[in-house]
């Protein structure tokens, strides 16, 4: 709303000069954001709190324009000794609010102020036609963003499913397919909140409306809205899917990496920048800390319905690899298909390959690797017959590739030809703060996928899992929220249910169990006092449950 004022306050702003009079910007709340006009009333407005940040709702400082133009959606005009306080009836007001353009919402208030002097019934009109600018301007842009919205979206549209476009206030602003919505066209999602941050909005969708992908669409760094992918039964797999393509909408978007820690932030900043450009990319980082998930969060940003294909280049025996990634004629080798078989290069075509563990890839095949990256041509075993292949690779990698190379187990132009751009995923371990984020995106994710209850991590849980190494990273801990999830049904996970060896003041202290008691008995009674000797309120701080609280105070004879 300030961007779409912003004009209008700057044209008034010299009209206004000697006038008498000011011009003020409010938010929906009756708070002022933006003044502008004569400098001695703007002044003279200081003294009763008519400036940025004062707040002018009804039921704050009583009858005034503002207050009264937010208490009944209308324009408002109270002169003088109409207004409540005494401290203000030396002014008059007019007020005009500003709708939300579609939705009618109130966004604020442009109200004009001044001494009764200036007292004119035309002034209001004058609020009323300023409002209506601003209105206009932000219509504008919402009408750019839905244009903006809409060619992002027509980029990404698959060839199968259907598909649902909306904008940041929740309202559909385009559809295909057979989709069954509980809006129409033009109309909010019911409980769509827009005011909350966007990696909240997947889970506002209506329960009625089964989303199997979600990607949100940015304009200068801020959403201005998302595609959602919604199954349509009555249209064909796409080629992609039917010719062993592995993706995915469900997983596909940058929205399902999780972490605010700076240097997820960098890592993901810089995926995104490199997303529509088509060079080999190696991600870099420790098992499991989710190269992988990036890996499809690029090829998503780009093209859902083009083939993503995975492949471990650890997870067969050497003499199998070359067969797996360029595919076999009949009778090339002893147990090969009597038609032969298309490999990861020619299911990749036109899309993502995705080679994982490439470090393991067999020191004789890596010039093979090489030359389909430089030439685009690759041959089956047992044929002669060169096959055009356009691939865009992603490799992953939890080793280090230059010690494989000054050892001699990898081809060094390989590996400038894969690193062209590279990208490194932190481990767990150095980003505490986004554990707590991974557990509560776990928790729901998890829940519904079991059907089950999700349950409450306490801060003393939260503390004691953010101070774990997390060897296994973020596999290990997802693992881990799965198992509490379905090997309890109370509400709170206790910390009898970690793992001893997932906490670290456990480890330290194995061989001191009387320092350990101290401890214990410290946390217990400093929560008692905490919560004014509420068991079952400090045993939810603790993260235990009530019962093993009580059996811990019997213990030390509490």
């Amino acid at each position: 709303m300030l961007n779409a004022s912003a004009d209008i306050f700057r044209r008034v702003n010299d009209v206004f000069a000697g006038s008498h009079c000011m011009m003020l910007l409010t938010d929906p709340e009756g708070v002022v954001l933006e003044t502008v006009g004569d400098h001695n009333v703007i002044a003279q407005g200081e003294r009763i709190h008519l400036v940025g940040g004062g707040h002018w709702r009804e039921d704050v400082i009583g009858t005034n324009g503002i207050g009264t133009a937010l208490a009944t959606g209308r324009p408002a005009q109270v002169h003088a000794t109409e207004h409540f306080c005494e401290g203000i009836k030396s002014w008059t007001c007019a007020a005009a609010p500003i709708h939300e353009p579609g939705t009618g919402t109130i966004l604020g208030v442009l109200d004009i102020s001044g001494p009764p002097s200036t007292y004119q019934r035309n002034n209001l009109s004058l609020a009323v036609a300023a409002a209506r600018q601003i209105e206009t301007a932000l219509a504008e842009r919402a009408s750019m963003e839905r244009v903006r919205l809409l060619e992002t979206c027509l980029k990404r549209l698959p060839h199968s499913g259907g598909i649902l476009v909306i904008d940041r206030a929740g309202r559909i602003v385009f559809m295909n397919g057979h989709v069954d919505t509980p809006a129409a066209l033009g109309q909010r999602l019911p409980g769509f909140n827009p005011h909350r941050p966007i990696a909240t909005w997947l889970d506002q969708m209506p329960e009625s409306l089964r989303v199997d992908g979600f990607d949100p669409v940015m304009l200068d760094g801020r959403p201005i809205g998302a595609m959602l992918i919604v199954p349509d039964r009555s249209i064909p797999i796409s080629r992609a899917a039917s010719m062993g393509s592995e993706a995915d909408p469900t997983r596909n978007a940058f929205v399902h990496i999780i972490g605010q820690s700076p240097l997820m932030v960098q890592a993901v900043k810089r995926a995104r920048q490199l997303t529509r450009h088509k060079v080999p990319v190696l991600i870099e980082g420790e098992t499991g800390v989710g190269k992988e998930l990036l890996g499809r969060a690029m090829h998503g940003e780009v093209d859902f319905s083009a083939p993503f294909v995975v492949f471990n280049c650890g997870s067969v025996s050497k003499d199998l690899v070359g067969a797996e990634l360029f595919g076999h004629v009949k009778g090339a080798f002893t147990g090969a298909t009597n038609d032969g078989r298309a490999g990861r290069f020619e299911l990749a075509n036109g899309g993502t390959l995705c080679l994982d563990e490439i470090g393991e890839l067999p020191l004789d095949l890596q010039p093979i690797l090489l030359r389909a990256l430089e030439e685009g041509v690759i041959y089956r075993l047992g044929d002669t017959t060169p096959r055009r292949v356009n691939v865009r690779l992603i490799a992953m990698t939890n080793r280090d590739l230059r010690n494989e190379v000054q050892a001699g187990r990898f081809r060094r132009d390989l590996f400038y030809r894969i690193s062209v751009t590279s990208i490194t995923i932190p481990p767990l371990r150095d980003r505490p703060g986004d554990i707590e984020l991974l557990i509560a995106h776990f928790n729901r994710q998890i829940a519904d996928r079991h059907g089950v209850k999700t349950r409450h991590f306490g801060a003393y849980i939260i503390d004691e899992l953010s101070a774990y190494h997390w060897p296994g990273n973020v596999r290990e801990l997802r693992n881990l929220v799965e198992g509490l999830l379905l090997t309890n049904e109370t509400d709170d996970v206790g910390l009898d249910e970690i793992p001893v060896d997932m906490r670290p003041g456990v480890q330290s202290e194995a061989n001191a169990p009387q320092r350990l008691a101290e401890i214990e008995y410290l946390a217990m009674t400093q929560a008692i006092e905490t919560c004014h000797g509420n068991l079952s309120e400090a045993a939810r701080k603790l993260g235990i449950s009530r019962s093993t609280l009580h059996r811990s105070l019997k213990n030390h004879r509490v």
